[in-house]
């Protein structure tokens, strides 16, 4: 199901009175704002960024560090492809990429998951930017 904007519940909340008058009289209570995909992919790569930090040794990202990032990157496009399963196209607009980059980071780490340790961090990170998203009620019907 391709997602064009996110729902976050209280993003703008009326003022008081407007709130009251407006969900006692009619029963309706306004739809909250929604927050663009490229905010979320952002966020998304952000988690990865620092569970990456958490999880490797510094010196070595120091090393390598242009290496490092480009794997973020792709990690962070496959989980807002496969946990939150938006397109391609939209990942690659918010990464400032394009579509056939976003799919090539995806079979860069789907093939990558043959690795235990790799794959469970992957799973990790799904899981996170999961449980973030759906706390804020990004997922409506899931």
């Amino acid at each position: 199901m391709p997602i064009a904007n996110f729902t976050l519940p209280g993003a703008s909340a009326p003022s008081f009175p407007e709130a009251i008058t407006s969900q006692s009289a009619s029963g309706f209570v306004p739809p909250p704002a929604t927050v663009p995909v490229r905010i979320v992919c952002r966020i998304c790569a952000q988690l990865t960024t620092e569970m990456v930090m958490l999880a490797s040794h510094r010196i070595q990202m120091r090393r390598d560090r242009r290496r490092t990032l480009c794997h973020i990157r792709q990690i962070a496009m496959y989980v807002c492809h496969v946990a939150l399963q938006i397109p391609l196209c939209e990942i690659a607009k918010a990464f400032g990429r394009d579509r056939t980059t976003v799919g090539h980071a995806c079979h860069v780490v789907e093939d990558r998951r043959d690795d235990p340790a790799f794959d469970e961090f992957v799973a990790v990170v799904e899981r996170t930017v999961v449980s973030v998203f759906r706390s804020h009620g990004v997922f409506g019907n899931e």
